[in-house]
């Protein structure tokens, strides 16, 4: 006979999930390679163990295990396909010539605020945070390191404008999923969005233009001439290169779905190289004497596996290197580990026992958007997918809005405002782990500097405080 969990009880797997990943932290180098993964696995063992004394089956709980995973096999599709772009753009000299022609035109003290607009444009146009990392992201990380730049400053950017347009674009996906949770229309809920988002990521652009004009230069700037020459000494610097990213987010733009069009840039990038980069091509397959054998060996390895380019610069060489689909499979690991434990924690009700009280002590509406964003936290945090971020919470509170007469699109906007955007702040949630694995940055080491992520459910909850553009509706 099945029972409901005392709170006790839901909150030991969470709390021992805490503790291992904290002592991984001051024990472990790298956490993403093995022991994060570890104390996922641990932690839903307790849960699994709970579940079962509360009268669960294992049937039951095996179940939910396999359908939250194959919730996150698009993540993970996508993810190995971002391992292979980036391994194809790299040795046709399409992320090389974004770096070399963004040094000449990029002013070092203005470059962070650029990099903002400049993923939020793209992020906007793709309606794709993970695309708009993948590839422009890619290169602006690139190009501040030559700046000399702090790598998670960087970062932080680089996110705060990819999550504008994750959250802002109608072509989103998130953006579409949240007024279907609360009951509202698409446009009615990006026009409300508004109000939050517009001070936050004016807020965002403000403490990026300030970082970057008091940013210390002096001894940390690259020689950008001497980081040109060593690029154009490598590749062949052509700036029909652009091509590339310019047809892929065409094809984007034409609401080709993520893992077609991704595949199609992989493909484009390939083609590329073999036109543009022959000495590239014969260098990596080590063949110099038949091109069609070298091409291929050269495309299949910089999809699957490492490439190193040898520059005069150890520097260089590290930022001209990719790992393929073969670099994201910590990251998968990591997901995969993760989905089991949200799984068995959402198959005996352990979440919606931890959430209860949220909901029943929310009285007020600040209080109750309050209570919103920290259950979209405590779901990035807990099932580690921030679409079950706006899923889960937004079944639980949506009857609760409406009972207080509030506007569905404030839930609509409040699940955006935390769902969304603190997804890519938590190490072992898909966003924040793919994001990380992409940039070659630890989360916990840029998350400090997403300040739009941080800022913008702040500014939710201000606003419902101080019941600022709150919409209510007649209560039958």
């Amino acid at each position: 006979m099945k029972r409901e969990a005392r709170l006790i009880e839901a909150l030991l797997p969470i709390l021992i999930l805490i503790l291992l990943l904290t002592l991984n932290v001051f024990l472990f180098e790298d956490t993403l390679s093995g022991s994060n993964q570890m104390a996922l696995i641990f932690a839903a063992a307790v849960a699994g163990i709970i579940a079962t004394r509360l009268g669960y089956h294992w049937e039951v709980v095996r179940a939910k295990v396999v359908s939250t995973i194959g919730s996150a096999m698009p993540s993970i599709l996508i993810l190995l396909l971002i391992g292979s772009l980036a391994g194809t753009w790299m040795i046709s000299g399409v992320v090389p010539a974004m770096i070399y022609y963004g040094l000449d035109i990029m002013n070092p003290r203005l470059f962070l605020l650029t990099a903002v607009v400049v993923g939020s444009i793209v992020s906007m146009a793709t309606g794709s945070s993970w695309s708009t990392v993948a590839t422009i992201g890619v290169a602006l990380l690139g190009i501040g390191k030559a700046l000399g730049m702090n790598e998670a400053v960087v970062a932080g950017a680089i996110i705060s404008g990819a999550y504008f347009g994750d959250k802002m674009s109608p072509l989103s996906d998130t953006t579409n999923l949240a007024p279907a949770m609360a009951g509202t229309d698409l446009f009615t809920h990006i026009r409300y969005m508004v109000y939050t988002t517009v001070p936050s990521f004016s807020l965002t652009l403000l403490i990026f233009l300030i970082i970057g004009l008091k940013y210390n230069f002096a001894g940390a700037v690259v020689n950008v001439e001497f980081v040109q020459s060593a690029i154009e000494g490598t590749f062949n610097i052509n700036p029909l290169l652009f091509l590339v990213p310019l047809i892929l987010f065409t094809i984007i733009l034409l609401k080709v779905p993520p893992i077609p069009a991704l595949f199609a840039g992989t493909l484009l990038g390939a083609i590329f190289g073999i036109i543009f980069q022959p000495e590239i091509i014969k260098t990596i397959a080590g063949v110099s004497d038949n091109y069609t054998k070298a091409s291929y060996i050269s495309v299949m390895q910089s999809m699957f596996g490492n490439i190193s380019l040898t520059t005069s610069d150890p520097k260089i060489t590290k930022l001209l290197s990719t790992s393929g689909m073969r670099g994201m499979l910590d990251t998968i690991w990591l997901i995969l580990t993760a989905m089991v434990f949200g799984g068995i924690m959402e198959s005996a009700g352990l979440l919606r026992r931890i959430t209860q009280p949220i909901v029943k002590y929310a009285k007020s509406t600040g209080s109750l958007v309050a209570s919103t964003v920290v259950t979209c936290l405590f779901f990035n945090t807990t099932a580690s997918d921030q679409y079950l971020a706006i899923v889960v919470p937004g079944r639980m509170f949506r009857k609760t809005y409406q009972d207080k007469g509030l506007a569905p699109e404030l839930l609509s906007r409040t699940l955006e405002d935390c769902g969304t955007m603190t997804s890519v702040l938590i190490p072992w949630n898909t966003c924040g782990a793919t994001q990380s694995r992409v940039l070659g940055v630890e989360t916990w080491a840029y998350a400090p500097y997403a300040f739009f992520n941080i800022i913008s459910p702040l500014m939710s909850i201000l606003f419902a405080y101080l019941n600022i553009k709150i919409r209510r509706i007649t209560v039958p």
